[in-house]
């Protein structure tokens, strides 16, 4: 298959949900030597799960089908640049590359403002529109040393 097909069925995922009522217009392929290895399709309002959005739910069959959570030697087709949580996920998982038909902007246009997220993040703590603030650091950072410390960790 070529990426233009592999975008092809991305975008056509995109439908899928939308046209059901069960999501936003959302879809994503994983594709690993030349073969789709896992599809997703937003799936936020069907489940009821913030997270759910198409390239998590790609990810984590991804990650089911091949046993690992490291997804090296992977591709990701998305109908939408991915938001700031379906980046930090796709840089977690390892992904070689990204692709993507619809900008952030074209999303914005639609009323899915990724923009919002992406500028909170470079803000201060002490400037974000959540209030953020950090508690009992002394005693979070013995989890930190013990895994630290830990011979047997499987680290990612």
């Amino acid at each position: 298959m070529s990426r233009t097909k592999f975008m092809k069925r991305a975008i056509a995922l995109s439908f899928e949900m939308m046209d059901k009522n069960a999501g936003g217009p959302f879809g994503a392929v994983i594709v690993r030597d030349g073969t789709i290895i896992a599809e997703g399709r937003n799936q936020v309002t069907s489940a009821n799960d913030p997270t759910a959005h198409a390239e998590i739910m790609a990810i984590r069959e991804a990650a089911r089908v091949l046993g690992s959570f490291k997804l090296e030697g992977c591709e990701i087709y998305t109908s939408c640049e991915p938001c700031p949580m379906c980046l930090a996920a796709i840089y977690w998982a390892r992904i070689e590359r990204i692709f993507f038909a619809n900008a952030r902007s074209d999303a914005a246009r639609i009323g899915f403002d990724d923009d919002h997220i992406y500028r909170e993040v470079s803000l201060p703590l002490t400037e974000r529109e959540i209030p953020t603030e950090q508690l009992l650091p002394i005693e979070g950072r013995a989890a930190f040393d013990a895994w630290d410390a830990k011979p047997d960790k499987i680290a990612y």
